[in-house]
C-alpha cells in the first residue's frame, strides 16, 4: 500500500465512521467497515511511521451532538472494545490471559447493536439511597451529552438503588426492540411518513430527542454490561457485580463464567445460534477477563479498554430461490428491476438482522448477468449496512438467465440503452408510469408546491382522462362540476381548494417551474443557477448546448438533456399553453446590490441567528455570489447557524471554510 492509498483508507474510513456514530446513517455494514479497519491496522503495522493522533485506529467515531445536548466530560472514559474475528483469536487471547494468570475466568456476554449511555449515582442524604443524577452518550469516548431527561423515561433505567455507597457509575446499551421498531414504522407507514432505517439508528436518534416524551412513547430499553466506578464489592469481579445489580432490579447483559477456551467458545456459538430469535439485535460477544484488577496487563492501545476482546460474528446470510423479476417505470423512465424470492430452507421470507426479506434491489441488465439472475436460480442474500438486502452471489444457476423486455411493459413503447451507461430507458413522453410520477413531482412541494395533488389523486385523474402532461393541471377548472360530480378530488369544498391552489402556482418563481419540468439533471439548485443566468424560460428553451455550457457547474451532459429536452415538438406545445394559462415564465430582475460576494459559492446550512435560510440565499445572490444547497470542493464558504447537521460535517471534512452570520453579514460591507 503506498502513502497515498494510506490516507485515502483512513478518509473513507472517517467517513464511514461520521456515517454510523453521528448522522446514524450507516452505508455499509458493520463487518465491511471492520475488513476496512484490518487493512488500516496492516498497513499502519508495516508503515508506523504514518501513523498520526487522528488516525481512525486511535479515536472513537462519535462526537456529542450540541444541538441535542449539554456536552459532559466523562468521569470514566467510554472506550471502545478491540474486534476479533476468528475463533482462533479468541483461543490465543484466553491462553495469553490464562498463560499469565493460570486462576483466570471469564464473562463471555451478549452484545447488543445500539449505542452506549453511562449511568452516574450518588447517595441522598434523605433517603440513603443511590440516586441517579446524569446520563451521558459515549460521544468521542472521553465528551459526551447529557441526555438525563431521557434517560429518566427509560423504564430499565433505575432511579434509586438500595446500596450502601457514595457514587455508583454503570455502563451500559441502549437499545430498540423489534417489536417496537417495526411498531413504530407501521404507525409511520400509516401516517404518509418516513419510516427508520433499523432499530440501532432509530434508538440513537430517539435517546438525543429534545422532547422526553417521544422518547417514552418509543420504548427504548436499556442492558447495563458494566460497574465503570463504585465500590469494591462491585469492581473486583465482574460477574458477581452483574449477578448483585440483577438481584437490585437492574437489567443486566446476559452473560456466562467460562473457564478454558473451550468453554468459551461453546458460550459464542450458543449466542451466535441464537441471533435468530433474539428480541434485539446482535451485534457478537464480548469477553471479558472476569477479576477486572487483571484486565490492565491486557491493554491493546488508547482508543480500547484493556481485559475485553469482542468476537464478530460474519454477515449473516440466507440462501433464497429466486420467484420473480419485478420491472417497473420510474419518472425519468428508467427501467428498474427487483427480485422476489422465498428462503430456500423454509419457504417464507427470508429472516435476516431482525426483519423478513422477500425483495431485493437487481440493479440493471448487467448486474443481473454477472449475477446470474434467473427463475428457480439461488442466491445467497445478506444485509448491507446491516439494512438494504443484497444478493452475495449465485449458488445454483437459472436454467435461464433473465433478459429486460424489449418494449415498455407499462406502455408498450420503445425501449432504449443509453450509451456508456447500463441505464435502460422507456422514450414515450406520454408513458402513463412516467405520467403519474412526473405530473405527481411537478406539484411536489420543491417544485410547483401545489397542495393538495399528491401521488393518489394525480393517478386518479390520470387514469380519468383528466390529465396527460404538466399543462392539464391548469385545464381542471374546465371540468369543475364533472370532478364534483365525479368526487375524484371530492366534494364541492375540497375541490374548490385544489382548483384555488393551482390558481395561485401559477405566480411562481420560473425556477420552481423549471424544476418541475424534471429534466435530467436538473434539480432545483440547477434550475435556481439558469433561472439567475436567463432572463425566463422561453429564453432557456432558446438556448443551444454551448451557450448552456457556458453558464457555471452546468456540463455538456446537462446541456444536452436540456436541449434535447426543449426540442421536443410536444415540449414547446406544452410551454405554450402554460404560457397561454399565464404561469409565470419571466426571472425576476433582482437588484444587484453589490459584488463583494463575486466569484463565491456559499452553501446555507442549520438555523442563523436572525437571517433566514431564503434571506440569507438572497443576499448571497444579491452580493454576486452564488448560493447552493449541498457541500462540494468548489464551495468558497458555509454559512452555518444551530442544528447545521452534516452539511457542516462535510464542510470540515473537506476543510472549507465555515462562518458565522455575522461574519457573513461583514462580508457584505461596502468596499472601502
Amino acid at each position: 500500500m503506498t502513502k497515498k492509498e494510506y490516507r485515502d483508507l483512513c478518509a473513507q474510513i472517517d467517513y464511514h465512521m461520521d456515517r454510523y456514530y453521528n448522522l446514524d446513517l450507516p452505508e455499509i455494514s458493520d463487518y465491511e467497515y471492520d475488513q476496512l479497519m484490518l487493512q488500516l491496522k496492516a498497513a499502519e503495522a508495516e508503515h508506523p511511521e504514518w501513523v498520526t493522533a487522528d488516525s481512525p485506529t486511535r479515536k472513537i467515531g462519535g462526537t456529542a451532538k450540541r444541538e441535542a445536548g449539554v456536552k459532559v466530560v466523562h468521569h470514566v472514559p467510554m472506550l471502545s472494545i478491540e474486534d476479533v474475528f476468528t475463533k482462533e483469536e479468541v483461543t490465543a487471547w484466553v491462553e495469553k490471559v490464562q498463560a499469565t494468570h493460570p486462576e483466570a475466568v471469564f464473562c463471555v456476554e451478549t452484545k447488543i447493536d445500539g449505542l452506549s449511555m453511562s449511568l452516574r449515582y450518588q447517595r441522598e442524604e434523605t433517603t440513603g439511597q443511590l440516586a441517579l443524577v446524569m446520563a451521558e452518550t459515549r460521544g468521542d469516548g472521553l465528551i459526551g451529552e447529557d441526555v438525563t431527561a431521557n434517560a429518566r423515561v427509560i423504564p430499565d433505567v433505575r432511579q434509586a438503588l438500595a446500596l450502601d455507597c457514595d457514587y455508583l457509575e454503570l455502563r451500559g446499551e441502549v437499545y430498540m426492540s423489534h417489536a417496537d421498531f417495526e411498531a413504530f414504522n407501521a404507525v409511520q407507514e400509516e401516517a404518509g411518513k418516513k419510516t427508520a432505517a433499523n432499530p440501532r439508528n432509530l434508538a440513537a436518534g430517539t435517546l438525543r430527542q429534545l422532547d422526553p416524551e417521544i422518547t417514552r412513547q418509543r420504548g427504548l430499553k436499556m442492558f447495563v454490561f458494566n460497574v465503570q466506578d463504585g465500590p469494591a464489592e462491585l469492581m473486583d469481579y465482574h460477574a458477581q457485580a452483574l449477578e448483585r445489580l440483577q438481584a437490585l432490579g437492574v437489567a443486566t447483559a446476559p452473560h456466562r463464567v467460562c473457564r478454558n477456551a473451550n468453554e468459551v467458545l461453546a458460550a459464542i456459538d450458543e449466542i451466535g445460534e441464537s441471533r435468530g430469535e433474539l428480541p434485539y439485535d446482535l451485534d457478537g460477544a464480548v469477553i471479558k477477563i472476569d477479576y477486572t484488577p487483571w484486565r490492565s496487563e491486557f491493554g491493546a492501545g488508547s482508543k480500547y479498554s484493556a481485559g475485553h476482546i469482542a468476537y464478530k460474528y460474519p454477515p449473516e446470510e440466507r440462501i433464497v430461490t429466486m420467484d420473480e423479476i419485478l420491472v417497473d417505470v420510474g419518472r425519468t423512465g428508467k427501467l428498474t428491476f427487483t427480485g422476489s424470492f422465498h428462503d430456500s430452507q423454509t419457504g417464507k421470507p427470508a429472516r435476516l438482522c431482525g426483519t423478513s426479506v422477500s425483495r431485493a434491489t437487481l440493479h440493471n441488465q448487467d448486474y443481473i448477468e454477472e449475477m446470474k439472475v434467473g427463475i428457480g436460480g439461488e442466491y445467497r442474500l445478506f444485509k448491507s449496512g446491516e439494512i438494504i438486502p443484497k444478493l452475495n452471489g449465485c449458488v445454483r444457476e437459472p436454467e435461464e438467465i433473465y433478459r429486460a423486455p424489449e418494449h415498455c411493459p407499462v406502455c408498450g413503447g420503445t425501449l432504449i440503452r443509453e450509451e456508456d451507461t447500463a441505464d435502460i430507458r422507456c422514450i414515450n413522453p406520454s408513458c402513463p408510469a412516467q405520467i403519474t410520477r412526473t405530473i405527481a413531482y411537478f406539484a411536489s412541494r420543491d417544485a410547483m408546491n401545489i397542495m393538495g395533488l399528491g401521488d393518489v389523486l394525480v393517478e386518479a385523474l390520470v387514469k380519468n382522462g383528466y390529465l396527460h402532461n404538466y399543462a392539464d393541471i391548469y385545464r381542471l377548472r374546465d371540468f369543475r362540476e364533472e370532478l364534483i360530480e365525479k368526487g375524484i378530488v371530492g366534494k364541492e369544498k375540497n375541490t374548490d381548494k385544489l382548483l384555488a391552489e393551482i390558481e395561485r402556482s401559477k405566480g411562481n418563481a420560473p425556477e420552481r417551474l423549471l424544476t418541475g419540468l424534471a429534466i435530467r439533471n436538473v434539480g432545483k439548485t440547477t434550475a435556481r443557477t439558469l433561472m439567475q443566468s436567463f432572463a425566463g424560460l422561453e429564453e432557456l428553451a432558446a438556448a443551444d448546448a454551448l451557450t448552456l455550457a457556458q453558464v457555471q457547474d452546468i456540463g455538456e451532459t446537462t446541456a444536452a438533456c436540456i436541449v434535447e429536452f426543449f426540442g421536443r415538438e410536444e415540449t414547446r406545445a406544452m410551454l405554450a399553453d402554460m404560457k397561454a394559462y399565464g404561469l409565470n415564465m419571466k426571472a425576476e430582475e433582482k437588484e444587484a446590490k453589490g459584488d463583494q460576494l463575486a466569484g463565491l459559492t456559499i452553501v446555507v446550512t442549520g438555523t442563523l441567528p436572525t437571517l433566514g435560510r431564503k434571506e440569507a440565499e438572497e443576499l448571497i445572490v444579491s452580493h454576486g455570489g452564488k448560493a447552493t444547497g449541498s457541500v462540494s470542493k468548489k464551495t468558497s464558504y458555509v454559512l452555518a447557524g444551530e442544528a447545521a447537521g452534516s452539511k457542516l460535517t462535510k464542510a470540515q471534512s473537506l476543510g472549507i471554510p465555515v462562518i458565522s452570520e455575522e461574519e457573513f453579514l461583514a462580508m457584505l460591507a461596502p468596499r472601502s
